[in-house]
């Protein structure tokens, strides 16, 4: 019979009573480590439980909050463990939330399987991580760097089988009661620097061990190759809507108000808007003929179809700046900004900085996001690490039009970045370009965590794909050389 033993952190005495005797349920729990006073996040402290760990089988509890493991649950994920060779396993759970008032409500939180492209460090396993212990020893012994607050990012990133049990089996406190539209920038909140600094140094090192890295070797725009297209104008700004009669004059009149030494037009792909949003855009086009009206013939798009429809439409220009539609340009000088990047920098594609605000256009946290954690040298890798890719964001037509995006709603423009970084330098601007409105109507103020494990589920399949094309590409390389 499999054994396992459990690490814990610190908790109050009967908070501590209660978990233990939880794990004691089960005949193949043996004992309990109190991690008193280190954090679970350093590399110091994994190798503390690597050294410690006599049975086959250590749990690792994240968490300093009472948990209770579900009848049996042990025993579960133990076989499970034995059945698979699982060096990491990982299960779905019930999350006690306690609300303003009345009794605390139990409510399951189920969690997504790991695949190759999940490079998030915020991937959600849960709070009850259970390893097997030779193969958590052999990844430590590789751990040639401290860290301070990743060290179970690169951890997991060196457990070969990830086992995910789709079965709720433990229970724990939910301690962080935010809507997901405000936990969505905890990955990029200023405050945590260094801790993304470390991230994107482990992801690094992932890469490279899986021979997926890619040197900063860049291709240049070249128009030659893409039949030297003409364009009516240089920058187009790209607003696909649908029923945002609310927000799209701001969006709309922000585009239009920009400040340029070149020509420039707004399109706007209105995908069959029932709120009056196509007669309010209608009345604008009315006065500016700089605003291209687009109805879709078609009713299957997406984002990612109206943004085609947009970047292949005979009035789209050089470069295709995006805006979405309940969202707005900090200024007049957005626009010339975007377009003079593309010319110094040498890129296919521009990423700008952004700034949190509510409504009302105030500043709310985590505030200005300009993913300076990137640098030169990582340049073709740096976005298999994240969920986003900063804003605004802006595309040279030419190739757009080559690669064209995914006829989705969510995570388009995050496929065609990881596709253009391939091969091709991503420029970047640290002034702040552009307000992301956060408001009640805004879509993704507060998901089901169904929705945001679909969401995510996606973007890890993305790099999933983008991973696979680039050791695919790499293998190819290495047998024409030889």
């Amino acid at each position: 019979m499999s054994r396992i033993e459990c690490f814990i952190p610190s908790m109050s005495g009967e908070d501590l009573s209660v978990t233990v005797e939880s794990f004691g349920r089960s005949d193949s729990f043996t004992g309990v480590t109190i991690l008193s006073g280190v954090s679970l996040r350093s590399t110091e402290t994994l190798k503390s439980i690597a050294e410690a760990v006599s049975e086959k089988y250590v749990l690792v509890y994240t968490k300093d909050q009472p948990l209770e493991m579900g009848m049996f649950a042990l025993d579960r994920i133990l076989s499970v463990a034995e059945d698979t060779k699982a060096d990491m396993v990982y299960a779905d759970h019930y999350r006690l939330i306690s609300p303003e008032e009345g009794q605390p409500v139990r409510k399951p939180h189920p969690l997504i399987g790991c695949q190759k492209g999940a490079l998030r460090d915020d991937f959600d396993f849960g709070s009850v991580l259970v390893f097997r212990s030779s193969s958590l020893r052999r990844a430590v012994r590789a751990m040639d760097k401290e860290y301070e607050f990743g060290a179970l990012y690169d951890l997991r990133l060196r457990m070969k089988n990830i086992v995910h049990i789709n079965e709720f089996l433990y229970t724990e406190i939910e301690t962080d009661n935010r809507k997901s539209g405000e936990k969505q920038f905890d990955y990029v909140d200023p405050r945590n620097r260094a801790v993304q600094i470390e991230m994107e140094e482990i992801c690094t090192a992932h890469l490279k061990r899986i021979g997926a890295w890619l040197k900063p070797e860049f291709k240049e725009p070249d128009p030659e190759i893409f039949g030297n297209q003409t364009f009516p104008v240089t920058a187009s700004v790209v607003i696909p809507v649908f029923n945002r009669v609310r927000t799209v004059r701001d969006a709309v009149e922000s585009a239009l108000s920009q400040k340029c030494d070149f020509p420039f037009n707004v399109i706007v792909v209105d995908n069959h808007s029932s709120d009056g949003t196509t007669c309010l855009l209608e009345e604008i086009a009315s006065t500016d003929d700089r605003l291209v009206h687009v109805i879709p013939a078609r009713h299957d798009l997406g984002i990612g179809g109206c943004w085609n429809l947009a970047v292949h439409h005979e009035m789209c220009g050089e470069y295709a700046v995006q805006l979405d539609s309940d969202d707005v340009y900090s200024g007049p000088d957005t626009l010339q900004k975007v377009v003079d990047a593309f010319r110094a920098q040498k890129c296919a594609m521009v990423i700008g900085t952004y700034e949190i605000t509510d409504f009302n256009m105030n500043p709310i946290p985590p505030g200005v996001i300009d993913h300076r954690e990137w640098t030169e040298d990582n340049g073709r890798n740096n976005a298999l690490r994240i969920n986003g890719l900063g804003a605004p964001r802006a595309f040279w037509t030419p190739l757009l039009r080559t690669i064209n995006l995914p006829n989705t709603s969510y995570g388009e423009d995050y496929a065609l970045g990881l596709r253009i970084s391939r091969e091709y330098r991503i420029g970047r601007i640290y002034d702040v370009l552009y307000c992301c409105r956060r408001w009640e109507g805004n879509s993704d103020a507060a998901l089901a965590v169904e929705k945001v494990n679909a969401n995510n589920l996606y973007k890890d399949r993305i790099r999933t794909w983008e991973l696979e094309a680039r050791l695919s590409s790499r293998a190819k390389s290495r047998d024409i050389k030889r």
